[in-house]
């Protein structure tokens, strides 16, 4: 059987720690499978060629879905409403207001089917050459088609925890006939079943050709358990019928070491730094990423919330630019302005511009005059205190004040010494120990203080300051930013690309565990397991004995409850824990909010507080927001999709 294999200027990874694809490019075009897959090396290309995809997809347009539209990470616009606004496209995903007009609901289903493709051409037509022809045993060959199709459930799993059961379930290269909605002639529920249990029928097909304690950056046993460990977890929204006994079984299993030995990393820098492919033994499955061969989309790790001058806090040179889009979901509200505690803007002279038309503008010229490095945050109310009590959003203000990520990011120029996660208050060079940085847009030419809020201080746009403000009227300065990926400095050995994106780890297994237990009653075991994870962010005085900070009263960290939070370990604590741990890692909304029925029917930040023309923002939304609809350009290309009912 002869087919065609369509692979432009393939970007291959590294597949196993002993033998490692070509890393040069390798443009082909219409190439008979028979005569491309000649031996064991160019099998191996293809499937490279097949992460490389999912990798990139996953981490720009699965991300929007999954971050933006949750309740930790947002979208947010600024100068008046006007930069990062882009018609809309993202800000209906913060809102929960998008359509099947909406830009990148078509951009997301658009996305999804190339690797889907790929394993399908990949499994089909090594199927119809002989191992001997390839050089290598029947054995080996089967392994690589059950490695393709475990990965292509992963790339199932991603596209259909957004759409459902509207999504096609294909596994054939017949282009002939136009593929069906896998929910045609059956109800979306019943669709939604259908999928799951095929996902579990290939997973557990394929689980004995895959290799135990394999490269992270294949899959492999543990991976693959992860995978159904995820669906059996989400059961109940994803199928209607709860497993979490057969979760926690599972979990435990992994957790084991029934499938791999895997450990929890003691420093959490080991989990995201270069070289964490090899030094990090939380890590189960993680993307391959080099600076010398493939650095698909690692900008998304933490560009999109810097801003344009972010290079010079770390020190760094970089090939990607800073956004400045996102940012954490704000913890306090507009009711004092935090960025004049810290700043005030001394106008030193005006520039003149001259127009064509004789014209001219005057431009003040500042000198920004610090005033505090942080700002009071006692002065504006939390989301997570009264009068709003929220247990959702607020993201920075729920970290133990004692948590060693709450440090501004740091490194040295061994690369071996770095941590923080946010970037607050005053800014300067040089990892805060240089002159202020300076600002844009709105702000312009004046100093750059981070805030944990989102509101239209200085009123640009026409648009009046709100005590809670939704994401359209933020300032260029709105919001704290997070680098969970370092930044390693110019005169490093090591590069930003350098460190593997992480999807599956050690971690994600004993949480999973963790709610399972909780979900039988069994706090202390719940919380107990959590605990095993969080000791890492602690010192060992701080996780066990209490301190006094800025007034308050802390016990132990082991035994702290959140700000807002009550000293019971349940299920909203719980769903705090998954934020806190996994945050920026693209799984909020999908393994985190809709479990706990909080994705449309939670209340965080400016949900049933805020208004926006034209959008409606309350603080319970319509459930038909769980699931994504089909594109309307997908419909009208094949009329046998079938529209999400609650659509």
């Amino acid at each position: 059987m002869k087919k065609f294999y369509i692979i432009l200027s393939s970007l291959f990874l590294a597949l196993a720690a002993t033998s490692c694809f070509d890393m040069e490019e390798h443009p082909f075009t219409l190439l008979d499978a028979g005569n491309y897959f000649t031996d064991e090396g160019s099998v191996k290309q293809v499937i490279a060629n097949i992460y490389a995809q999912e990798q990139g997809d996953l981490s720009e347009l699965y991300w929007y879905a999954q971050e933006l539209s949750a309740d930790q990470i947002t979208w947010r616009s600024w100068n008046g409403g006007s930069w990062g606004w882009d018609s809309g496209d993202k800000f209906v995903l913060s809102t929960h207001t998008w359509t099947p007009l909406s830009t990148y609901v078509n951009r997301i289903w658009n996305g999804a089917w190339t690797a889907i493709g790929l394993c399908n051409n990949f499994i089909d037509d090594i199927s119809g050459i002989a191992a001997s022809d390839l050089g290598i045993t029947e054995e080996i060959k089967q392994g690589y088609i059950s490695e393709v199709r475990t990965f292509r459930v992963y790339c199932y799993y991603n596209v259909f925890e957004v759409f459902g059961s509207t999504i096609p379930l294909t596994t054939s290269t017949d282009t002939k006939v136009l593929p069906l909605s896998a929910c045609d002639g059956i109800t979306f529920e019943e669709g939604n079943k259908k999928i799951c249990d095929w996902m579990i029928q290939e997973l557990d097909e394929t689980l004995p050709d895959l290799p135990v304690n394999g490269s992270v950056n294949r899959c492999s046993q543990a991976m693959n358990r992860m995978l159904k460990m995820r669906i059996l977890l989400n059961s109940e929204i994803f199928a209607g019928e709860a497993k979490f006994a057969e979760c926690k079984s599972l979990a435990k299993d992994i957790i084991d070491g029934k499938y791999g030995t895997y450990s929890l990393a003691q420093k959490y820098q080991d989990i995201y730094s270069a070289n964490n492919n090899t030094n990090c033994k939380e890590i189960v499955f993680a993307f391959s990423s080099e600076l010398t061969y493939n650095q698909r989309s690692t900008n998304m790790r933490n560009g999109p919330f810097m801003s344009y001058v972010f290079t010079s806090y770390f020190n760094t040179t970089q090939r990607h630019a800073g956004w400045n889009c996102t940012c954490a979901t704000p913890s306090f509200d507009n009711s004092s302005n935090f960025y004049d505690q810290c700043m005030r803007n001394e106008i030193v002279r005006y520039d003149t511009t001259w127009r064509k038309d004789g014209t001219y503008r005057l431009k003040a010229i500042y000198e920004p005059v610090v005033l505090n490095e942080m700002y009071d945050k006692e002065l504006a109310t939390c989301f997570l205190d009264p009068p709003y009590n929220d247990k959702l959003g607020a993201f920075r203000e729920r970290f133990d004040p004692r948590d060693i990520r709450l440090v501004k990011p740091y490194n040295d120029d061994t690369g071996e010494n770095w941590g923080g996660m946010f970037l607050e208050g005053v800014m300067r060079e040089n990892y805060g120990t240089g002159k202020v940085q300076m600002a844009d847009a709105d702000r312009n030419g004046m100093g750059l203080v981070y805030v944990d809020q989102v509101g239209n201080f200085q009123g640009k746009g026409d648009h009046p300051l709100q005590i809670v403000e939704n994401p359209r009227w933020g300032e260029t300065n709105s919001g704290l930013r997070t680098a969970k990926y370092p930044y390693y400095t110019s005169d490093s050995p090591y590069d930003f690309c350098d460190p593997d994106v992480v999807e599956f780890r050690l971690a994600e297994v004993i949480y999973t565990y963790a709610e399972c237990l909780l979900r039988e009653g069994d706090q202390a075991g719940a919380k107990e397991q959590v605990n095993l994870v969080r000791k890492r962010y602690f010192s060992d005085n701080d996780w066990n004995n209490g301190t006094t900070i800025n007034g308050k009263t802390y016990v132990g960290a082991k035994d702290q409850a959140p700000r807002g939070f009550g000293s019971a370990f349940d299920m909203d604590r719980m769903l705090s824990e998954w934020g806190l741990e996994f945050y920026d890692e693209g799984h909020r909304r999908r393994t985190d909010l809709r479990r706990f029925d909080k994705f449309t029917q939670g209340q965080w930040w400016f949900f049933g507080r805020a208004t926006e023309t034209g959008y409606d923002l309350p603080a319970k939304r319509d459930r038909k927001y769980e699931w994504f609809p089909v594109p309307e350009r997908a419909l009208t290309a094949n009329p046998g999709l079938s529209q999400n009912p609650y659509y």
